[in-house]
């Protein structure tokens, strides 16, 4: 009898509690179908895990929507938690993740089709006119004309990491508006036009690597090869995928990977790290390639990709709970160290250049690698600092607890893997287009990878 009314007991309070955790994504259903404006961090902390991810994604979007650049709907570098730049600089990389998050949006209804077809289409109005560099664009452009915006006195010509980012975007919008009408026919078409003219070979100098920059004014003076392991990847499996001037393999297996921190394995905290530098470098390595690029069974002959982005992450959080430098707040559930704004300016953060900067993105973006660990650091985000990290855009760039610091910016290529790759560990959704995508399926087999995509 004692134990009948003790199960009874247990079952009601379960009830009770599932009530209220329905009430509560009800009320977050109700207010994503509203115009009521943006969540607060209380009202976050008050949501399943699922309707949160739901939420946190939704408003780290309006960033790219809300606060693209007005004329070109492309994407600001930068904003602040409460205006937008006045400047009309946007920036390609992060344009290409915005792209991957307007499908998102799609798909789970916050935009139409048709909004996010024409949105695409004024993207391509700017960028299909302006000056490219072999094919090539610059990594930052005035959003009312397409002209370069010089990224630095030398670096203003094509940027081939920042072009191949916003062409993972496209090609994903390519495979995804894929309905036999004319406007959605025509998007397709013009977006193969631009892929096949970028001509990823002249940026290897006739040489065994790919190259970064070129400049018709400096030409390629900045001499900066791209070479692993870091967050290029998919820059080399686009170049070797490219329809009309592609790389040869050997560019990939006698450049990219002859890196001295490509391998041997190596371990750190008692976790094996297949290739990279010291304790894995920045978090973003693990996110800008994989945006697209499905790491699950992915591997070729010098990585299994998913074993290693999984114990970079894993990694990265160990360095912060064990905590050596004994930076205030880090622990279990406060982790992430990546390339962000600092209370100095801008610094790649890993656990080899460590100064108590948590940048969210890391550890948010790292939900397919790590989703115990990454939803315990989101609800800590909002549970101890709230809305001093929390804002119309989703969460601020960084944070640094031992200098009260908490930055005031929002960053493209910060806030598009949050959405991109939530999306991924919930559905899959980018991973899946991507994959198919007949190019770069052909690229993976001549670079010898293998993965569950390819058939």
């Amino acid at each position: 009898m004692a134990k009948d009314k003790g199960t009874r007991k247990k079952a009601a309070k379960a009830e009770k509690a599932s009530k209220k955790a329905v009430a509560a994504d009800d009320k977050a259903a109700a207010k994503a179908g509203s115009a009521s404006g943006p969540y607060t961090a209380a009202e976050l902390l008050e949501l399943s895990d699922d309707a949160l991810l739901e939420a946190v994604q939704r408003q780290t979007f309006r960033f790219f929507w809300e606060g693209a650049e007005p004329v070109s709907g492309m994407a600001r570098d930068r904003t602040t938690r409460t205006v937008d730049t006045p400047s009309d600089l946007v920036t390609t990389g992060g344009t290409g993740f915005g792209v991957m998050a307007m499908i998102v949006a799609i798909e789970r209804g916050w935009i139409t089709r048709a909004e996010g077809l024409a949105r695409l289409t004024r993207i391509i109005d700017i960028i299909e006119p302006t000056t490219c560099f072999h094919g090539a664009y610059s990594h930052f452009m005035h959003g009312e004309t397409g002209r370069v915006w010089p990224f630095s006195r030398k670096d203003d010509g094509g940027d081939l990491v920042e072009t191949a980012f916003l062409f993972q975007g496209l090609l994903c919008a390519r495979q995804y508006f894929d309905a036999d009408t004319p406007a959605e026919k025509r998007l397709r078409d013009r977006i193969t036009g631009l892929w096949g003219e970028i001509e990823w070979n002249w940026y290897t100098q006739g040489r065994h690597t790919l190259y970064w920059h070129w400049s018709p004014n400096n030409g390629f003076v900045l001499d900066h090869d791209i070479h692993g392991w870091n967050e290029c990847l998919v820059v080399y499996l686009m170049a070797v995928s490219a329809p009309r001037y592609p790389i040869d393999p050997a560019a990939y297996h006698r450049g990219f990977v002859q890196a001295r921190d490509y391998g041997p394995p190596s371990t750190y905290y008692g976790i094996e790290l297949p290739i990279g530098p010291d304790r894995g470098g920045p978090l973003f390595w693990a996110h800008y390639s994989f945006l697209g690029l499905d790491p699950r069974g992915l591997k070729d002959a010098y990585a299994d990709y998913w074993q290693h982005n999984v114990a970079h992450t894993l990694i990265n959080h160990r360095h912060c709970v064990i905590n050596p430098h004994g930076h205030k707040g880090y622990g279990p559930d406060c982790w992430g160290l990546t390339a962000s704004d600092d209370p100095a300016g801008y610094d790649a953060h890993m656990p080899s250049n460590d100064n108590g900067t948590i940048s969210p993105t890391a550890a948010l973006s790292s939900f397919p690698y790590a989703p115990g660990e990454a939803m315990a650091a989101l609800r800590h985000f909002l549970r101890k600092h709230g809305d001093k990290v929390w804002g119309r855009f989703g969460f601020v760039d960084a944070f640094n607890e031992g200098k009260d610091w908490f930055a005031e910016t929002y960053l493209s290529i910060d806030q598009g893997p949050i959405v991109v790759m939530i999306e991924n560990h919930r559905t899959g959704l980018i991973w899946d287009l991507f994959m198919r995508i007949p190019e770069i399926q052909a690229g993976l087999k001549r670079l010898g990878f293998e993965s569950p995509h390819l058939k």
